[in-house]
């Protein structure tokens, strides 16, 4: 069977050639005669795969030795726990831009700690339907957390928050992880989930100043010590050790495609086959995100009945299209166009959409 055009939010759609190597390494790794997934992760060669993808990172994001760079179990969801239990000194308070389910998520988890919570901003009285574009920090703030690419409502920052330095900036950046050059100086601290944009499912990265993972509070239980992973090179205990070994094939491929500014150029043309079927459907397809905020990588829409948008995805997966089934809070439907998307598969769906106007609009 020939593979199909993958547009699921996550995990999502890996690189052919990423997955071409990993399947010529599986059985027997660079001539050792066992798998990564068999391997030590005290051996030197698991430690070499380790520190080439920390040091991709590294080189993607042009990080000095002033970051640190971290591979967590958990994914993105422990993180919403760590940053507070770790980040917020007595008589301060986390501050957040409420954009959608993962920051509410986020907001939660800071609860259940009993720690006060700042909403600095929010779109929800709009339904998520856009990014803040100001924002109100609270007396003494903690940090400023900010979501940058929501993959349930399809909306995406395409500028860094102007923050003030003392105010350390901590981004979920899981949804959009890689997909553009930003400016890494701004922020304080950055995590991803990886089965976005970088890997499969199972690590989140972590790119943290170590100015401020030194204000980490202290004697905290040692799998939720960001300190502890760091001054252990993130095997503290046993990593996620294939997880990593693909992400390094991930950033390796990154590499070689260009890096963070190719990859932004695919993606735009990527997202502008969609929206313009989206947007020359004549009200058919409507997408549900003010357009200066409409996200790159989830384009989400719906159509006039619940019964179309069905079809749709029914006719679609006949075609060779998956995914395309909007989150189940949310309904309608979406595209997920993360880096490793071919431009033909944004194409095909690009002229399915159009064709389905045609029969059906």
């Amino acid at each position: 069977m020939e593979r199909v055009h993958n547009f699921n939010a996550g995990p999502a759609v890996l690189p052919e050639e990423v997955l071409r190597e990993a399947q010529a390494d599986l059985f027997n790794y660079k001539g050792m005669g066992l798998s990564v997934m068999e391997m030590s992760h005290r051996s030197k060669e698991y430690q070499a795969i380790i520190d080439e993808t920390r040091a991709a990172v590294k080189r993607i994001y042009n990080l000095g030795d002033d970051y640190d760079v971290l591979f967590l179990q958990g994914g993105a969801s422990m993180q919403f726990l760590m940053v507070p239990m770790s980040f917020v000194p007595e008589g301060k308070t986390p501050n957040i831009v409420h954009t959608g389910t993962w920051s509410k998520k986020a907001i939660a988890e800071i609860k259940k700690l009993g720690l006060p919570v700042h909403l600095a901003a929010s779109s929800e009285e709009k339904s998520f339907s856009y990014i803040p574009k100001t924002h109100q920090l609270s007396d003494n703030p903690a940090y400023l957390h900010i979501t940058t690419n929501n993959t349930i409502y399809g909306t995406e920052w395409h500028h860094d928050p102007e923050v003030d330095p003392a105010v350390p900036l901590i981004a979920d950046m899981s949804s959009n992880f890689m997909s553009k050059p930003i400016d890494v100086n701004k922020y304080s601290m950055i995590y991803a989930g990886a089965q976005k944009n970088v890997g499969p499912a199972g690590c989140a990265v972590v790119i943290i100043k170590k100015d401020f993972l030194a204000t980490a509070k202290e004697g905290l239980p040692s799998m939720l010590d960001y300190n502890v992973h760091a001054k252990a090179g993130s095997m503290y205990n046993t990593p996620p050790t294939f997880t990593i070994y693909m992400i390094g094939l991930v950033l390796k491929w990154i590499e070689d495609m260009g890096g963070l500014e190719k990859l932004a150029v695919n993606n735009q043309v990527k997202a502008k086959y969609i929206y313009d079927a989206i947007d020359n459907s004549h009200g058919f397809y409507k997408g549900t995100v003010v357009p200066e905020d409409r996200s790159l990588m989830n384009i989400t829409f719906r159509m006039p009945t619940e019964e179309l948008e069905a079809l749709f995805i029914s006719e679609a997966k006949k075609a060779g299209m998956i995914g395309l089934k909007g989150h189940r809070s949310v309904g309608g439907c979406r595209a997920s166009t993360y880096n490793s998307l071919p431009l033909p598969a944004a194409h095909a769906l690009a002229e399915f959409m159009q064709d389905f106007v045609k029969k059906h609009g």
